[in-house]
């Protein structure tokens, strides 16, 4: 994400990033992310769109290379694809966190999930602390 700001009105990571605790989800901060969000649903909607495309084109020659280099180039498409198709709802879902005012708070423990971490991952839910947790609990559970 870019530092620089078209209408003047947004913050930069920097200045978000140096903001007093006291200022953690005003308004300005939530607009920052709110922007962020679209920015990355309309870059992952863009991407679907052209791995889509590009999954439809079949090889011009019936040469048996091109065929497999065709077809392992499908399958990192469509893993592509699908984890793109898990991304956008976990946008659409942080959008509305954003409406409801719970945004950037752990859906757990209510903590704040912190800055740094947004701008990672701008869809997280949890607090760096309880996912840990998750983790380690999917990772005992399953083994």
């Amino acid at each position: 994400m870019s530092t620089s700001q078209s209408d003047g009105c947004t913050l930069s990571e920097e200045q978000l990033l140096k903001a007093p605790e006291s200022d953690y989800m005003n308004e300005e901060q939530l607009e920052f992310f709110r922007r962020h969000l679209i920015e990355l649903h309309h870059s992952v909607s863009e991407r679907l769109r052209h791995a889509k495309k590009e999954i439809t084109k079949s090889p011009d020659s019936g040469d048996e290379s091109d065929h497999a280099s065709w077809e392992a180039e499908c399958t990192l498409l469509l893993r592509i694809i699908d984890r793109e198709q898990k991304l956008l709802p976990k946008i659409q879902q942080a959008l509305k966190r954003i409406s409801s005012g719970c945004y950037g708070y752990c859906m757990e423990s209510g903590e704040p999930i912190g800055i740094q971490r947004l701008l990672i991952r701008p869809t997280a839910e949890y607090c760096a602390d309880v996912k840990t947790l998750q983790e380690i609990k999917e990772n005992f559970y399953r083994d």
